[in-house]
Protein backbone atom coordinates (compact mmCIF):
# COMPACT_ATOMS: atom_id res chain seq x y z
CA UNK A 1 0.00 0.00 0.00
CA UNK A 2 1.43 3.42 -0.62
CA UNK A 3 2.58 5.68 1.87
CA UNK A 4 2.17 9.65 1.46
CA UNK A 5 4.72 12.16 2.85
CA UNK A 6 4.35 15.84 1.98
CA UNK A 7 7.02 18.46 2.11
CA UNK A 8 8.01 22.41 0.72
CA UNK A 9 5.53 23.87 2.93
CA UNK A 10 6.55 27.00 4.75
CA UNK A 11 6.19 30.99 5.03
CA UNK A 12 6.00 33.34 2.23
CA UNK A 13 5.23 36.64 1.38
CA UNK A 14 2.45 37.67 -0.74
CA UNK A 15 3.32 37.31 -4.60
CA UNK A 16 6.22 34.69 -3.66
CA UNK A 17 6.04 30.94 -5.33
CA UNK A 18 6.49 27.50 -3.33
CA UNK A 19 6.78 23.95 -4.80
CA UNK A 20 5.29 21.30 -2.29
CA UNK A 21 5.96 17.73 -3.25
CA UNK A 22 4.71 14.77 -2.18
CA UNK A 23 6.71 11.15 -2.06
CA UNK A 24 4.42 8.06 -2.05
CA UNK A 25 6.35 4.55 -1.01
CA UNK A 26 5.42 1.21 -2.84
CA UNK A 27 5.98 0.24 -6.60
CA UNK A 28 2.59 0.84 -7.69
CA UNK A 29 2.50 4.87 -7.99
CA UNK A 30 1.49 4.74 -11.45
CA UNK A 31 -2.04 3.10 -10.70
CA UNK A 32 -3.21 5.94 -8.76
CA UNK A 33 -4.23 9.69 -9.97
CA UNK A 34 -2.84 12.30 -7.65
CA UNK A 35 -4.71 15.18 -5.91
CA UNK A 36 -3.81 18.17 -3.73
CA UNK A 37 -6.13 19.54 -1.14
CA UNK A 38 -6.28 22.15 1.55
CA UNK A 39 -7.30 22.94 4.79
CA UNK A 40 -7.56 26.58 6.57
CA UNK A 41 -8.33 26.83 9.62
CA UNK A 42 -12.22 26.36 10.66
CA UNK A 43 -12.61 25.69 7.40
CA UNK A 44 -13.95 22.26 4.95
CA UNK A 45 -10.98 20.40 3.25
CA UNK A 46 -11.07 21.61 -0.34
CA UNK A 47 -9.72 20.38 -3.23
CA UNK A 48 -6.60 22.29 -5.41
CA UNK A 49 -5.45 20.18 -7.94
CA UNK A 50 -5.87 17.24 -9.73
CA UNK A 51 -3.38 14.90 -12.39
CA UNK A 52 -3.94 11.80 -13.49
CA UNK A 53 -2.12 8.35 -13.39
CA UNK A 54 0.60 9.38 -16.27
CA UNK A 55 0.28 12.89 -16.14
CA UNK A 56 -2.27 13.32 -19.23
CA UNK A 57 -4.92 15.03 -17.56
CA UNK A 58 -4.68 17.42 -14.87
CA UNK A 59 -7.86 19.07 -13.15
CA UNK A 60 -7.91 22.53 -10.93
CA UNK A 61 -10.29 24.35 -8.79
CA UNK A 62 -10.90 28.12 -10.27
CA UNK A 63 -9.44 30.02 -7.25
CA UNK A 64 -5.84 28.47 -8.11
CA UNK A 65 -6.34 28.45 -11.97
CA UNK A 66 -3.37 30.08 -13.69
CA UNK A 67 -1.16 30.10 -10.48
CA UNK A 68 -0.83 26.74 -9.77
CA UNK A 69 0.76 23.89 -11.51
CA UNK A 70 0.24 20.19 -10.85
CA UNK A 71 2.74 17.20 -12.11
CA UNK A 72 4.50 13.98 -11.26
CA UNK A 73 7.22 12.06 -12.02
CA UNK A 74 6.53 8.26 -11.54
CA UNK A 75 10.07 7.55 -11.69
CA UNK A 76 10.68 9.45 -8.66
CA UNK A 77 6.95 8.30 -7.06
CA UNK A 78 6.41 12.07 -6.27
CA UNK A 79 3.76 14.91 -7.26
CA UNK A 80 4.51 18.19 -7.32
CA UNK A 81 2.49 21.51 -6.99
CA UNK A 82 4.10 24.54 -7.68
CA UNK A 83 2.54 27.58 -5.96
CA UNK A 84 2.79 30.96 -7.96
CA UNK A 85 1.47 34.63 -7.41
CA UNK A 86 0.63 33.23 -3.52
CA UNK A 87 -1.87 34.98 -1.91
CA UNK A 88 -3.13 35.64 1.91
CA UNK A 89 -6.16 33.46 0.90
CA UNK A 90 -3.73 30.55 0.10
CA UNK A 91 -2.93 29.97 3.78
CA UNK A 92 -3.42 26.07 4.70
CA UNK A 93 -2.27 23.06 5.54
CA UNK A 94 -2.09 21.36 1.93
CA UNK A 95 -2.63 16.94 1.69
CA UNK A 96 -1.95 15.55 -1.13
CA UNK A 97 -3.84 12.34 -1.94
CA UNK A 98 -4.02 9.46 -3.83
CA UNK A 99 -6.97 7.66 -6.02
CA UNK A 100 -6.61 3.54 -7.19
CA UNK A 101 -8.25 3.75 -10.70
CA UNK A 102 -7.43 1.91 -14.03
CA UNK A 103 -8.88 4.88 -15.84
CA UNK A 104 -5.52 6.29 -17.14
CA UNK A 105 -7.60 9.35 -17.44
CA UNK A 106 -9.01 10.06 -14.14
CA UNK A 107 -8.84 13.33 -12.45
CA UNK A 108 -11.44 14.01 -9.60
CA UNK A 109 -12.23 16.92 -7.20
CA UNK A 110 -14.01 15.04 -4.79
CA UNK A 111 -12.47 13.90 -1.37
CA UNK A 112 -14.40 11.13 -1.34
CA UNK A 113 -12.50 9.44 -4.25
CA UNK A 114 -9.08 9.46 -2.44
CA UNK A 115 -8.52 6.93 -0.22
CA UNK A 116 -5.01 7.65 0.78
CA UNK A 117 -3.92 10.39 2.37
CA UNK A 118 -0.31 12.25 3.79
CA UNK A 119 -0.14 14.01 6.87
CA UNK A 120 -0.46 17.18 5.54
CA UNK A 121 2.18 20.54 5.27
CA UNK A 122 1.41 23.96 6.40
CA UNK A 123 1.57 26.98 3.84
CA UNK A 124 1.34 30.39 5.56
CA UNK A 125 1.47 33.43 3.28
CA UNK A 126 1.85 36.76 4.76
CA UNK A 127 1.38 40.02 3.42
Amino acid sequence: QVQLVESGGGLVQAGGSLRLSCAASGRTFSSYAMGWFRQAPGKERDFVAAISRFGGSTYYADSVKGRFTISRNNARNTVYLQMDSLKPEDTAVYYCAADQTYDVFRTTMFRESYHLWGQGTQVTVSL
